[in-house]
């Protein structure tokens, strides 16, 4: 680079404080004043740049400073010669042939890169390398490497050109080491800390990013917990100050947090006021859900503020505005809400631009707007639309804003978003008391191309089950809001603790999920599948050795002897009736309500799911079926959550007896402390221990506490709960009461004889003896719950209360004395699992 392209790059660095010089300079008579003004040593910089930041100074150290500031020079002088101002500088040296970075690996040099200010092609200055290294130093501290150091050293080349080289010794993770919350009353700074998702560094921070300082991340969180103040009725709350801190000596960040929460209110009087002349203000009340004596709750007050609008609308006011007036009353902490209706402004979008999608299509974002191009402008529905595309899951940022369009009553509306990774690839470890030591992969994708479609496939194996799935799912199936999905599924379970034999169930489901509202939804579906029902029978596991007898292994006694093929655990007759395959050709409807202030933490809301069901438009089964879960959540004091739920079934053949597959098998999912297919009947005769059978009817009930655990960190994700579950399995309706069997010698006490239409040998006849008893089972316990990083884990213990004994007796087809028909019980109860 010549001389006089060096000046050149100089010039147009400088070129503002030029242009006012050079204003100052004609306004005041420039050519005499420049005379005034000499200037010694400059080489690469031009005498007139120099001097124009001599103008409008009479202080020599003024003029200094102002120079040394540019960053250009080493050394300045100014003195006073008569009436000239002397200016002697001393250039910084040489041009900067390249700026390099040594030590960096978890921050790429493109990205330091754009972080400071030397360049390529300029002047080497001492005083912007000392800039830039405190700028690199504060983007360590961001990323969470708040101990790193940085140097930056100017390496001589010939020909005047010089490299800038920032060496940097990258630290390990420096998180945020505190949290700190002032002027909280209502709630503790631990709860508070539970609704950001930025955290406390802990001995789980070698495998979370959530404890790395991030202003954008701590901003965000302040929202998460306005909103939280808004929604539980502190309509006053407000941050007043929020700073952070890098402590050096703590080696982490430490964040302060200032709030004001004011008082809680409660909400008063609620009335619609309609300025539109053929819109009845009673009409519309039914879409407000706030109502007089509630807390108030800025999220209802949105609710209705979406509702009244779609309604206002659809009655032919496309640009009716509804909005909320408060009257506070402090004296009485309520607050008096009003709807407003009245007629907006015409205007129309006129276009609708999305920004910085680099991998979502532009349809993904555009249909989740209720309003399009040439549509009527409505406030409300755009911020409906933010909230939906963040509530997607798919964008780091949205921020939707509005700018004049081509027409006073034209609005053009820009969506700008952030994409971020949607799939996931995990492999997770676990264990069960019911299926043992379990393994499974998964692959799924929640943006699919970019399309906005879910995709997830998923093998699993295990001691006792082994699996594989597929599930897709298209959100806006036909260009509407229906949720349209397939799932394929094959598993296979070995149920020799409940049934002696093996289960396989193969097949898969069609369904489409319509939202009636933002809580309520439907969703019809039809199922096709196929269970395969073995018995093994081999040296281990002699199952099925009455009919088919294992020499060397199956007793060769008749009935009356003791030990015969019975007693080495056969399997029951009913199991045996079922063996081989059922296809089953389902059609469902399931009814789902989700009020749940958040679906992987609820701490207060209401879940309910009603599923009627029918099989029989071919197949082999033939059943109608109807079950209902419910689940209420109420915070009942700071983070302790009070956890109500009822759930029950009933399920009847349509055509002869119910197929023993088709029966619900239930054990610690409707009462805990009791063994998987713990509950409900049993067939005595053969092997009292193990035969379940199943029953048709089923409901039961849970009340729980769930409480943080005092002297843990809560980010920690461990609770602890106290429990008590009731309920009941009964009502078998397979094989057939009619018994015909000449050779049959009677049931157990307590017990009913069912005869099955398949051939025996050997000590078993076709006749089971089914004890079905209606005994309210109960139970109560402790559980430990863990909602760590790497996946859900849950213990449970629990003690049952009542339960069905079983009964003393002879058995008549072996002759043992002994109980049978009783429940099984399992206090321990362990699930859960890892991603890695």
């Amino acid at each position: 680079m010549t001389s006089t392209q060096q000046s050149r790059t100089i010039r147009m660095r400088l070129s503002r404080s030029i242009g006012l010089s050079a204003l100052i300079l004609a306004v005041s008579g420039g050519v005499a004043f420049a005379q005034a003004v000499v200037v010694h040593g400059n080489q690469r910089v031009d005498a007139e740049t120099i001097r124009s930041y001599a103008v409008g100074r009479e202080n020599p150290q003024e003029i200094r400073e102002s120079l040394l500031a540019t960053g250009l020079f080493s050394n300045v002088q100014v003195s006073r010669r008569g009436s000239q101002i002397v200016v002697s500088v001393k250039e910084q040296g040489g041009t900067v042939n390249r700026v390099a970075f040594e030590g960096n690996r978890r921050l790429k040099g493109e990205q330091l890169g754009t972080l400071v200010q030397t360049r390529a092609g300029g002047p080497v200055s001492q005083s912007l390398i000392d800039a830039d290294v405190e700028r690199l130093r504060e983007a360590y501290r961001r990323a969470g490497y708040g101990l790193s150091s940085v140097s930056g050293r100017i390496a001589p080349l010939p020909n005047g050109r010089q490299d800038v080289v920032f060496t940097i010794n990258e630290s390990g993770k420096t998180g945020i080491k505190s949290i700190n919350f002032s002027g909280n009353q209502a709630y503790s700074a631990g709860r508070l800390r539970g609704l950001m998702n930025s955290t406390e560094s802990n001995f789980l921070s070698f495998i979370k990013t959530s404890d790395v300082y991030d202003p954008d991340k701590i901003n965000s969180d302040l929202d998460l917990i306005r909103r939280f103040y808004l929604k539980n009725g502190y309509a006053d709350f407000q941050v007043v100050n929020q700073s952070a801190r890098f402590d050096e000596a703590a080696g982490g960040w430490v964040v302060d947090i200032q709030i004001e929460e004011g008082q809680q209110y409660k909400v008063g009087n609620v009335t619609v006021d309609s300025a539109l002349r053929d819109i009845d203000p009673g009409a519309l009340q039914r879409y407000v859900a706030t109502s007089t004596g509630d807390t108030y709750n800025a999220e209802a007050v949105e609710k209705s503020l979406v509702a009244l609008t779609t309604e206002v609308a659809r009655r032919g006011h496309a640009f009716a505005q509804v909005r909320p007036r408060g009257d506070r009353d402090a004296s009485g902490a309520q607050i008096g809400i009003t709807y407003v209706v009245d007629e907006g402004p015409r205007v129309y979008v006129e276009r609708i631009n999305v920004r910085g999608n680099t991998r979502t299509r532009d349809y993904v974002v555009r249909r989740e707007l209720d309003l399009g191009e040439g549509d009527a402008y409505n406030k409300v529905m755009i911020d409906r639309a933010e909230r939906r595309l963040n509530n997607l899951g798919f964008f780091t940022k949205v921020r939707i804003t509005n700018e004049p369009g081509s027409a006073p009553d034209r609005v053009v509306v820009n969506i700008d978003v952030e994409d971020k990774a949607t799939g996931s690839f995990s492999v997770a470890g676990g264990y069960s008391t019911s299926d043992g030591v379990i393994g499974e992969i998964s692959l799924s994708e929640s943006n699919f191309l970019g399309r906005g479609q879910f995709v997830r496939i998923a093998g699993t194996l295990g001691e006792r089950t082994q699996g594989i799935d597929f599930s897709f799912t298209e959100p806006y199936f036909l260009g509407y809001r229906v949720a349209a999905g397939i799932d394929l599924f094959s598993k296979f379970n070995d149920n020799y603790n409940t049934g002696r034999f093996e289960s396989r169930v193969t097949g898969g489901q069609v369904r489409f999920t319509f939202p009636i509202t933002e809580e309520f939804s439907i969703t019809p579906r039809y199922s096709l599948y196929q269970t395969e029902i073995d018995i093994p029978n081999e040296i281990s596991r002699p199952y099925n050795d009455c009919t088919y007898p294992i020499p060397g292994v199956t007793p060769t006694g008749g009935a009356n002897v003791p030990f015969n093929c019975v007693t080495n655990g056969e399997a029951t007759v009913a199991v045996k009736e079922a063996q081989g395959n059922t296809l089953t050709s389902l059609v469902g409807l399931n009814f789902n309500y989700n009020s749940l202030d958040n679906v992987q933490n609820p701490r207060n809301g209401f879940v309910a799911e009603l599923k009627p069901e029918f099989a029989g438009l071919g197949g082999d089964s033939k059943f109608l079926r109807v079950a209902a879960d419910a689940r209420y959540y109420r915070e009942i004091f700071d983070d302790v959550v009070g956890f109500l739920r009822v759930q029950g079934g009933h399920v009847q053949a349509t055509s002869g007896n119910l197929r023993m597959v088709d029966h619900y098998f239930l054990g610690p999912s409707l009462v805990r402390g009791f063994a998987p297919s713990g509950i409900g009947p049993r067939d005595v005769l053969n092997d009292p221990t193990a035969n379940a059978v199943g029953g048709t009817t089923y409901f039961g009930g849970t009340v729980e506490l769930q409480f943080p655990i005092w002297g843990l960190p809560r980010d920690l994700g461990l609770r602890g709960a106290v429990f008590a579950d009731a309920g009941t399995l009964f009502n078998y309706d397979g094989g057939s009461s009619a018994i015909t069997n000449p050779a049959f010698g009677g049931c157990p006490a307590g017990s009913t004889a069912r005869q099955y239409n398949v051939v025996t040998g050997g000590a078993q006849s076709n006749i089971g003896c089914i004890r079905d008893k209606n005994i309210m089972r109960s139970s109560v316990g402790v559980s430990l719950l863990w909602q760590s990083p790497l996946g859900p884990i849950r213990f449970d213990y629990a003690y049952a209360l009542t339960k069905d004994d079983g009964q003393w007796g002879i058995n008549p087809q072996t002759g043992i004395a002994g109980k049978y028909g009783g429940d099984r019980l399992q206090a321990f109860r362990f699930s859960g699992g890892t991603r890695f």
